[in-house]
């Protein structure tokens, strides 16, 4: 699947109107629009992420390049995943890339292998402690905006099958990467204190 972009802006959306990958006009507003524009704003806060890793120390060379591959890896995913829902299923092309079940698993096992080695929480956490793992928080909390407009969405409309699960995995591996973060970068990790 070929991708070519020759110009920033083509004049088409200035009615609040955008083309689905289809070719479909569909209101800048809708459901659809907000589902995957969501889903490009956590990419954004990602790359927010990578760079606040990359550039502040605290955590070893090793530990900041461990997070920045999770991440890269995620923010190709969520292309993949934008790219499926701003595709109405008909006009799906064989290669077109999306969400499908190894991606979920890839998510749990990296779950499964960053929080074992985390202590266990007697409370919920505060988003906050470093800036890292503030930025993670902030994308979880993105994340879980973007999973419950995939599901207003799927109830109207037909996404893939892996989108919602996707998200749903994915913002608790956010959860847990900002607990790793806070970890390695010798940072605190404030609990609520229900007073």
């Amino acid at each position: 699947m070929a991708i070519r972009i020759n110009r920033v802006y083509t004049r088409g959306g200035d009615k609040g109107e955008t083309s689905l990958v289809g070719g479909q006009r569909i209101a800048k507003d809708s459901i659809r629009i907000e589902s995957y524009g969501t889903v490009d704003e956590l990419n954004a806060i990602l790359g927010v992420v990578r760079v606040t890793n990359r550039d502040l120390p605290g955590a070893s060379p090793e530990a900041r390049e461990q997070l920045d591959a999770i991440l890269f890896r995620i923010q190709n995913e969520l292309f993949n995943l934008g790219s499926d829902l701003a595709t109405l299923p008909g006009d799906r092309h064989p290669k077109q890339p999306v969400i499908e079940a190894h991606h979920v698993a890839v998510l749990e096992a990296t779950i499964d292998e960053l929080n074992a080695g985390l202590p266990e929480l007697t409370s919920f956490v505060l988003p906050g402690g470093g800036l890292v793992g503030a930025h993670l928080h902030q994308a979880r909390t993105v994340c879980r905006r973007a999973e419950r407009l995939v599901t207003t969405l799927g109830r109207q409309e037909a996404v893939g099958e892996e989108c919602l699960v996707y998200l749903n995995r994915l913002s608790d591996l956010l959860f847990v990467l900002s607990r790793w973060a806070a970890k390695v970068r010798s940072e605190p990790e404030t609990l609520w204190r229900p007073e």
